[in-house]
């Protein structure tokens, strides 16, 4: 397996702030909640939620997500699916929803995660933050607001979002197998 590193801890922390000025740049901070998908985006959700509320001095609501029982896939993907906490205290019909995740891939999470999102209410508005966008879609679904973007839209190679509070460090790798006969 060769580990290529795509972005450092500087790089996280520039991609989130930059990310946060542009949705502060399209909405007025107290019109948004902030949603993380389990279990990486609730960790930028978090950093964007603090971000956001130290620059503008707004208390923005804050909530988590499961999506595993709203996958195409949770019965294929293990026998005994780990079904997180989604927490979601607002109404959600007051908000403009940033829904975050840490890799965007082929668009099944989101497309999971609107369903999810939907069971709450219908929000004025829902768009996507992702800290890597690593293209190659099998569903019509877009970032917003994205750290960066990898073209490498083939399953072989993995985009690893690690982050301090699971990881113990801030850092995107990118893990690609090297073959058996080279």
């Amino acid at each position: 397996m060769s580990i290529k590193e795509l972005m450092d801890d500087k790089g996280v922390a520039e991609a989130l702030a930059r990310m946060a000025r542009e949705i502060s740049t399209d909405y007025s901070v107290s019109d948004i909640a902030i949603v993380g998908i389990h279990t990486g985006g609730v960790f930028l959700a978090d950093r964007l939620h603090t971000i956001l509320g130290k620059d503008t001095g707004v208390k923005i609501p804050r909530g988590t997500l499961d999506i595993t029982l709203y996958r195409d896939d949770w019965s294929t993907i293990a026998p005994n699916p780990v079904v997180r906490q989604t927490d979601v205290e607002f109404p959600v019909t007051d908000y403009h929803m940033i829904l975050v995740d840490d890799v965007i891939f082929t668009g099944r999470t989101i497309r999971a995660a609107l369903d999810a999102i939907m069971d709450y209410g219908r929000p004025k508005s829902v768009r996507l933050a992702v800290l890597v966008d690593r293209g190659g879609r099998e569903i019509p679904v877009q970032p917003d607001y994205r750290g960066m973007m990898v073209d490498m839209p083939f399953d072989r190679e993995l985009v690893d979002v690690q982050l301090k509070e699971k990881d113990g460090r801030d850092r995107v790798v990118v893990e690609i197998p090297i073959p058996e006969d080279g």
